[in-house]
């Protein structure tokens, strides 16, 4: 063999075991992703662009049900439940965290409570620059308090909109969790139906609707806004707050996960009165749970009457005498003393339960009912202003001769 070929010969044999490597290294790796990407799909894990995590929590009279502390809807996640650390917790959401001393300092040491949750107390609290906040402080024990507190902050501090409360701050030290909102000094809606402090005023009929539209706004903005769509699953009048003007803003994320694009096996998870019989049945939730709950609730301001002591049973009885639109007059609140206007009621009552049908192909999307309830509200807005007064009268001089 010619010596000035061998050169060649051995450059070209490298060459192609050097290619050969390189396609069986490709083909790996692309096999690998594509498994990898299989197996996250049915597990359920799908992508997100707001950073919120499981949350596990029991549902007794008020909470119901048990849920998988290994599993995470929001697995593809850069933070997740699972690998998230408390410390990183700040960095994600861009929330300011303070210690466990400060917090001790504006509570005056956690004097001035003002509610109890599921969790833990909430306490007032006068920040040194001045600003008023309520602090949710979870027990020390709680593994799905803990959780709630991530989910949160997480999502609290990826999703804002003027009807879902501010966060803004945490405490996670020393085995202590604490959430710090804007404090929203008429407290929540179930105060005032129930007169629970004893100090509330009742809501007229005008606050009412308002806060209807305004609980539907935010949760609009849940399902339509975030991607993929959320799902706040514990709808109901105590997590439902009120600011210095009676504007409403919804509370307590702590049950809510991204909408169930395949249905799977999930222990129920809400509040007792207010669940969509669907979701119960069949452990699959979707944006139509919250919608039922929201017709709950709407219900609930109408009769002020708690969904935890029969109020669909009333309201299945008062549907069957009721013709659609007309005749719910009979379940309205006696706090209201007759001050309603008799057919925004009707048309309230209408889309309420519309809300609860047994089948949720058959209630309305959120976006839907806001749009119902806009042009309820524009609608008397119009009229209110178009109510034209009587025509003076002339004056007729007569001359007697």
């Amino acid at each position: 063999m010619n010596r000035k070929l061998l050169p060649l010969i051995v450059g070209l044999c490298v060459g192609f075991v050097f290619g050969v490597g390189v396609t069986i290294a490709f083909v790996c790796c692309f096999w690998s992703r594509n498994r990898l990407r299989r197996s996250s799909e049915k597990s359920g894990n799908i992508p997100v662009r707001v950073k919120v995590v499981d949350s596990g929590a029991s549902l007794s009279s008020s909470n119901v049900g048990l849920e998988s502390s290994v599993s995470s809807d929001w697995g593809n996640m850069p933070l997740s439940l699972e690998g998230l650390q408390r410390k990183d917790v700040g960095s994600a959401c861009g929330i300011p965290k303070y210690s466990y001393k400060y917090m001790q300092k504006v509570t005056s040491n956690f004097t001035t409570i003002i509610g109890r949750g599921a969790f833990g107390s909430v306490y007032k609290a006068q920040m040194l620059t001045g600003e008023t906040v309520a602090v949710k402080v979870l027990g020390n024990n709680s593994k799905h308090g803990e959780k709630q507190f991530l989910t949160e902050v997480l999502l609290l501090g990826r999703l804002h909109h003027k009807h879902l409360v501010d966060l803004v701050g945490y405490t996670a030290e020393r085995g202590q969790h604490m959430l710090l909102y804007a404090y929203m000094s008429n407290g929540n809606v179930a105060s005032h139906l129930y007169d629970l402090g004893g100090n509330q005023e009742p809501l007229n009929w005008d606050a009412r609707f308002q806060i209807a539209l305004d609980v539907a706004s935010g949760l609009e903005y849940l399902h339509y806004g975030a991607s993929p769509p959320v799902v706040h699953r514990d709808i109901k009048s105590s997590n439902i707050l009120l600011d210095q003007f009676m504007r409403a803003k919804v509370t307590d994320f702590g049950l809510s996960r991204p909408e169930m694009i395949k249905r799977r096996s999930s222990h129920v998870q809400g509040t007792f009165g207010y669940l969509d019989p669907e979701y119960m049945s069949t452990k699959t939730f979707t944006k139509k749970s919250d919608v039922y709950s929201f017709g709950v609730l709407l219900f609930e301001l109408i009769t002020g009457r708690n969904p935890q002591q029969g109020l669909m049973e009333y309201v299945k009885l008062a549907a069957m005498e009721a013709e659609s639109k007309v005749g719910w007059e009979e379940i309205v609140d006696s706090q209201l003393n007759g001050k309603y206007d008799v057919h925004r009621l009707n048309d309230m009552a209408a889309l309420a339960l519309k809300c609860v049908n047994e089948a949720s192909r058959d209630r309305p999307s959120m976006r839907d009912i806001v749009g119902s309830l806009s042009q309820l509200y524009e609608k008397k807005h119009f009229e209110n202003h178009n109510i034209k007064s009587p025509s003076p009268v002339n004056e007729i001089s007569i001359e007697l001769g």
